[in-house]
């Protein structure tokens, strides 16, 4: 994925989840798939984006991310969210319920 095309992306999607990880990330590995279950679960119309922060050095240089793992939520086009290396998936939903409830309608 280029910058451009995850830039569209955001424009266009009601929702996007940015994940940045890293190979020998062992927390990366252990909260993805705790970020895609409740984005499954509680947040269906949030696009899931999971991308190597090595491998896309430009586009996580161009959000600002200098570790992983870092998570970002775009909502309507805008950053609304963003965690590091510890995050509370239960805060996390009640940061997105209200928000993502009156997009949906």
């Amino acid at each position: 994925m280029t910058l451009e095309e995850l830039q569209d992306r955001i424009r266009t999607e009601l929702g996007v989840l940015v994940y940045f990880s890293g190979e020998n990330c062992n927390v990366c590995h252990a909260l993805r798939p705790k970020f895609k279950e409740l984005f499954d679960a509680k947040f269906p119309l949030i696009r899931q984006i999971y991308l190597d922060a090595h491998e896309n050095a430009q586009i996580a240089a161009n959000y600002q991310v200098f570790s992983v793992p870092t998570m970002l939520v775009f909502l309507d086009g805008r950053e609304f969210v963003r965690e590091g290396r510890t995050v509370s998936m239960h805060q996390l939903e009640q940061k997105l319920e209200r928000p993502y409830g009156m997009m949906v309608g």
